[in-house]
């Protein structure tokens, strides 16, 4: 696959002319990668969806960059279900090998694909009897590494971006092939959210993928006032009372069959009280928000996050498969956990 050449800068090129350059080669660079994969890449997958279903791992090695890029699509591999951890290859020949099992597939990173410490390890490990996918250069004829591999890719990269001889667009070709290739084989393996989550408890990421829930301060039969639409705003308020010591920032306001009919916030409390103070006596009914957004109690967290951001909802009523009322998310247990700010 052929590059586009990126001169140094001059004085008729500057430095962010001469950075777009860089970045376009290497965006050119990967767009050709994902045109030219076919059956190889398939047999590949097959090859690390097999490996994971026998309870084997995914072994990563490289030298060098290509080292770094291949702990990080092992990294990827792992968190997709996919056992995978990686093994520096001239560490392998002192004593490392003893982390190779038969059920195991290697993974060898080799832009020239004649690294040597590499091609060692592959060489060892195929007489072993292991299965061996490589990742090398442009493929322009095949090389150590891909004889000895069970399938060989190649990223189609020669010259490096910038005409500097530092790795660039070939680690970044790499490192997007491996993951298109651990994203493929866990969409295999039906690999879904909630087991990522399982993966993921912490940080935001992880809290991002619980299931509302579990985060919710407010909780129907227990204490959130659930209130008939039927009766007025000063006994729906008293009921509330009644109900809870601690009321949240809304009321959630029912039908006769106890389904969700309105919501009726502190906001609009205080408008009520400031503008048309005679409407307490009224039936809530008449002043609350109809029909409002709401979210089913299956959801995760990310689902009240994106409601919160694009609808500014302080408070979101989570509802059963039926359109009862669950629980009542309020916008700080989203702040407390850090995933919006006030």
């Amino acid at each position: 696959m052929g590059t586009t050449e990126v001169k140094p800068p001059n004085a008729a090129t500057t430095e962010i002319d001469f950075a777009r350059a860089v970045l376009e080669e290497q965006a050119g660079a990967v767009a050709a990668m994902a045109a030219a994969l076919g059956k190889p890449f398939e047999k590949a997958v097959d090859l690390i969806v097999e490996c994971a279903g026998r309870d084997g791992s995914v072994i990563v090695s490289g030298l060098g960059k290509s080292g770094l890029i291949g702990a990080k699509i092992s990294a990827t591999l792992a968190s997709l279900g996919i056992p995978s951890h990686a093994v520096h290859p001239a560490e392998a020949s002192h004593g490392d090998l003893g982390r190779f099992r038969s059920r195991d597939i290697l993974i060898a990173l080799s832009k020239s694909g004649e690294t040597d410490e590499v091609v060692n390890l592959a060489a060892i490990l195929r007489q072993d009897g292991m299965k061996i996918i490589s990742i090398t250069g442009d493929g322009s004829k095949p090389s150590s590494l891909d004889r000895l591999a069970d399938v060989a890719l190649h990223i189609g990269v020669g010259d490096e971006a910038g005409g500097s001889p530092a790795p660039s667009t070939s680690t970044t070709c790499t490192l997007a092939l491996g993951d298109a290739l651990a994203l493929t084989a866990a969409r295999r393996r039906r690999f879904t959210d909630a087991d990522f989550a399982k993966r993921h408890p912490g940080g935001s990421l992880g809290g991002m993928l619980r299931p509302v829930l579990d985060v919710i301060r407010f909780r129907a039969g227990e204490n959130l006032p659930l209130v008939a639409d039927s009766i007025s705003v000063s006994d729906a308020l008293t009921e509330a009372n009644r109900q809870s010591a601690r009321r949240p920032g809304a009321l959630l306001l029912i039908d006769d069959a106890g389904a969700l009919s309105g919501i009726f916030t502190d906001g609009d409390l205080r408008r009520l009280v400031v503008q048309s103070p005679e409407k307490l006596a009224e039936p809530i009914v008449r002043v609350m928000t109809r029909s409002p957004r709401t979210l089913r109690s299956d959801a995760m967290v990310r689902d009240a996050v994106t409601l919160f951001r694009e609808h500014r909802q302080d408070e979101i009523p989570i509802v059963d498969s039926e359109g009862k009322p669950a629980g009542l998310l309020d916008v700080q247990d989203l702040i407390a956990m850090r995933l919006v700010r006030d």
